[in-house]
């Protein structure tokens, strides 16, 4: 079944209304016709089987045949701060951090970025990176729209990040990243795993990387340099292999 996220809004007593560019998709997008099935989604981890019984241009109206709690949403909170890239390098990543399970992203200004003042993100990019956003979700049947929070300075991101942090660092003295997630996760003596942080912050520099400043700066808030390997790889390749090495760890990669 198709998924769409929707205002809790369109949930009447005894029917569903949906209208606007939801309605377009399911009538003339994907032609679906009164009795076929969607899942409806409220952005609070819910998800709500809804029967078609009309489906004009405009309007499309059911009715709610299941509600269940979602099994799709990581119990990990992955916050990607990543540094600004390139347009359509940053849309890839927020598309495919989506489809992993990223909980929240921030774009950072740091030394080498390319976007190298805040205001050139504009409204405009924000509104088309929710659209891409909404649209990773629907398809990988997320049950919760990752945040898309403001940009911020490298010193900020570091300021405010809670929970557990890990900075990408071409370094080579930094111990690999599974070896830092493999101990972050190990049982204690007791045989007891250790409690699930409030958060797994993942700070991933821009083309180039981050400065060494940067990384020495991060040390100073306890955040912790990791490697990628041995091979130099691409801020978008990185940011996602580092997201599923910390949701494999978790165990949030399995069945």
């Amino acid at each position: 079944m198709h998924h769409f996220f929707v205002y809790p809004e369109v949930f009447g007593p005894d029917a569903v209304t949906v209208t606007g560019a939801c309605a377009h998709q399911i009538t003339n997008v994907l032609r679906l016709i009164p009795g076929d099935r969607i899942v409806l989604l409220d952005n609070t981890g819910w998800e709500y089987e809804t029967e078609l019984r009309g489906t004009a241009t405009s309007v499309v109206t059911g009715i709610v045949v299941g509600k269940r709690l979602a099994r799709t949403e990581p119990h990990t909170k992955i916050v990607l701060y990543q540094g600004m890239l390139r347009t359509n390098h940053f849309e890839f990543v927020i598309q495919k951090g989506t489809e992993l399970g990223v909980s929240a992203f921030v774009p950072v200004i740091c030394e080498r970025s390319v976007v190298g003042e805040m205001r050139e993100v504009a409204a405009t990019k924000w509104e088309r990176w929710q659209r891409i956003i909404t649209e990773a979700a629907e398809q990988s049947e997320r049950a919760k729209l990752p945040l898309l929070l403001p940009a911020t300075t490298f010193q900020r991101a570091c300021d405010e990040a809670q929970g557990i942090s890990l900075i990408a660092s071409e370094r080579k003295r930094a111990p690999g990243a599974r070896s830092v997630l493999a101990r972050l996760t190990a049982a204690t003596e007791e045989g007891k795993a250790p409690p699930r942080p409030f958060a797994v912050n993942l700070f991933i520099g821009p083309e180039g990387g981050f400065s060494p400043s940067e990384v020495s700066r991060a040390q100073d808030y306890k955040i912790i340099p990791i490697s990628m390997g041995p091979r130099i790889l691409r801020a978008e390749t990185a940011a996602l292999a580092l997201t599923t090495l910390a949701l494999s760890a978790f165990g949030d990669m399995g069945c």
